[in-house]
C-alpha cells in the first residue's frame, strides 16, 4: 500500500503540474507576455510547484531535512540531470541575456543561500527576503517582457507554443480552471506522495535527507522532465533551459523562503547538507556558466558530462548512507581525478571557445577592410 500511495502521489504530481502549465501559458499568453519569459517564470513556477507544496508541508511538519534536500536535491537534478538528458536528445542553443543575466542570478542566490545556512539554519528574517527577492524577479521580468511590441509577442509564441493565443478555445475562465485543477491535483499527490516516501526510507533505513536529495527531489522534478525534454524534441530549446534556470532561481526564492516562514521554528540546516549538498549546488550553478559561455549551447558531450556526475552524486550519497568502505576510495577519485580532469577541460574549451571568437572577429574586419 505504502509503494501505491508513492506511484500515485507521483502520477498526480505530473498530471497536476501539466495542468497547472498549460493553464498558466494561456493566461501569460493573453495577457502579452512573450514566450521566453513564459519559460522562465510561469511555466518554470509551474512545474516548480511540486517541489513548493511538498517543502511547504514537510517543514510546516518539522522535516526539515525533507523540506530543504527537496529544494537543493531538485536544484541539483536540474541542471545534472534534466539540462543532460535534453542535451544529449537535441544540441541546446543558451541566449546571450541566459548566460549574461539568469546564471549569474542563479548562482549568486545560491550563493545567499549558502550564506544564510551558515549558522545551521534559515529563519523567518531570511525567508521574508527569499521571498521578497522571488517578487522583485518576477516583477522584472514581465516589466521587460511587456516592452515587447504585442505582434512580436504574438509571433513568438506561435513558434514556441503552435497555436496564437487568441485562437485558442474558452476564455479566462477555462485557464484559471486549468489552473486551479492542476494545484488541487498537485496538493492531494505531494500529500500522498511524501507520505510514502517517508514511509518507505524509514522502512529500509535511510535518513530524511538522503530521501528528500534524491527520491523526493527527483519525483517532484518531473515535470520539470517532461517540459524539458519535450521542448527540447520540438525545438523549443529556450523554454528547455529556461526551465531549468527559472525552476532554480524560483526554489531557491519561493520554495525555501516559504517554507522557512512557515516552519515551526527557523529552518534547521543539517551540517551534512551544509558541508556537501549546498556547496555541490553552488559548484553545479558555477558550472554552468563555462558551458553555457562556449558557443552558447550545450553540446552532447556536455550533456553526458552532467549525467555522468548526476551519477557520482547519487552514488557518493548512497556510500555517505551506509557507511560503506568504498567511501574513502571513492572520494579520493573524484576530488583528486575526475575533477580535476573536468576543470582542465572546461579551461581548455573557453580558451578554443574565446580564441575562435577572436578569429571571427579579426577575418570579419578584414573583410570590412
Amino acid at each position: 500500500m505504502t509503494l501505491i500511495l508513492v506511484v500515485a502521489g507521483l502520477c498526480l504530481l505530473v498530471l497536476g503540474g501539466e495542468l497547472l502549465v498549460r493553464g498558466a501559458s494561456r493566461t501569460a499568453a493573453r495577457a502579452g507576455v512573450s514566450p521566453l519569459v513564459v519559460g522562465l517564470t510561469v511555466v518554470a513556477f509551474g512545474t516548480s510547484a511540486p517541489e513548493l507544496v511538498v517543502s511547504v508541508m514537510s517543514s510546516a511538519g518539522g522535516r526539515s531535512d525533507i523540506a530543504l534536500g527537496n529544494v537543493v536535491g531538485s536544484n541539483i537534478f536540474n541542471v545534472l540531470f534534466i539540462l543532460g538528458v535534453s542535451s544529449v536528445i537535441v544540441p541546446l542553443v543558451v541566449s546571450q541575456r541566459m548566460v549574461r543575466v539568469e546564471v549569474p542570478i542563479m548562482i549568486g542566490i545560491s550563493a545567499l543561500v549558502y550564506a544564510f545556512g551558515r549558522d545551521g539554519s534559515v529563519g523567518r528574517v531570511e525567508g521574508a527576503l527569499l521571498l521578497a527577492g522571488l517578487v522583485a524577479y518576477t516583477v522584472v521580468q514581465i516589466r521587460e517582457s511587456r516592452r515587447e511590441k504585442d505582434e512580436r509577442v504574438k509571433e513568438e509564441y506561435k513558434a514556441e507554443f503552435g497555436t496564437p493565443p487568441e485562437s485558442k478555445p474558452g476564455g479566462w475562465g477555462v485557464s484559471i480552471g486549468l489552473i486551479a485543477g492542476g494545484l488541487a491535483l498537485l496538493v492531494v499527490g505531494s500529500r500522498w506522495f511524501v507520505t510514502g516516501a517517508v514511509a518507505v526510507a524509514r522502512h529500509i533505513g535511510v535518513d530524511d535527507l538522503v530521501i528528500g536529495l534524491t527520491v523526493v527531489a527527483a519525483g517532484t522534478s518531473l515535470p520539470e522532465v517532461a517540459t524539458s525534454v519535450v521542448a527540447s524534441i520540438r525545438g523549443e530549446r529556450d523554454i528547455a533551459v529556461g526551465n531549468v534556470v527559472g525552476s532554480n532561481i524560483f526554489n531557491l526564492l519561493g520554495v525555501l523562503g516559504l517554507a522557512a516562514l512557515v516552519a515551526p521554528g527557523d529552518l534547521e540546516v543539517s551540517r551534512a547538507i551544509l558541508g556537501f549538498d549546498l556547496p555541490v549546488m553552488t559548484a553545479v550553478a558555477v558550472g554552468c556558466l563555462p558551458i553555457f559561455f562556449t558557443g552558447h549551447r550545450i553540446a552532447r558531450w556536455e550533456g553526458l558530462l552532467f549525467l555522468f556526475y548526476y551519477a557520482a552524486y547519487t552514488i557518493y550519497l548512497i556510500l555517505a548512507a551506509s557507511q560503506h568502505g568504498a567511501l574513502p576510495l571513492y572520494s579520493a577519485a573524484m576530488m583528486w581525478f575526475v575533477l580535476p580532469l573536468t576543470l582542465v577541460t572546461l579551461v581548455v574549451v573557453v580558451a578554443r571557445a574565446r580564441s575562435g571568437a577572436r578569429g571571427a572577429a579579426v577575418g570579419e574586419g578584414r573583410r570590412d577592410g
